[in-house]
């Protein structure tokens, strides 16, 4: 079983963030040239906030606000569920699972962001562990 900091080893660190002052429609453009589904917002490093697709599909075009020149500030979610670097990918599948999120920020000393992790990460590693272990199981019953 993986920890979440193996995963980030393996996936990377990289944290996508934007201010709370950030233009949603910023925030947007963002998303779309990286290709990701949420990026954390970060006001003096520390996290107060996670602006998604779901954010924006629910609480912009719904109420019919202008995502020009609403601020992420208004529409991100605030409560913000998180894992720490020692967890494992299981406890985040769990977490994700439970609460329906897809994305959870991985906090060291519960202050300072250190990574992100998508479900598309958790399931692939998931799914590559339990390959992994198929093989083994394979090759222990036809004694290779």
């Amino acid at each position: 079983m993986k920890t979440v900091s193996q995963l980030l080893r393996k996936k990377g660190q990289e944290v996508l963030s934007v201010a709370p002052d950030t233009a949603v429609f910023a925030a947007l453009r963002l998303m779309a040239e990286k290709n990701v589904g949420a990026v954390l917002v970060l006001e003096d490093d520390r996290l107060v906030g996670i602006f998604s697709e779901r954010d924006y599909a629910r609480k912009v075009i719904l109420h019919g606000k202008s995502s020009k020149e609403t601020p992420v500030r208004e529409i991100m979610s605030s409560h913000v569920l998180y894992v720490r670097p020692e967890q494992t990918t299981d406890d985040c599948m769990a977490l994700m699972t439970d609460k329906r999120v897809r994305h959870l920020p991985v906090l060291e000393d519960e202050r300072r962001v250190v990574g992100v992790i998508s479900i598309g990460d958790v399931v692939k590693d998931i799914i590559s562990e339990q390959e992994f272990l198929i093989e083994q199981l394979q090759n222990y019953i036809t004694g290779r």
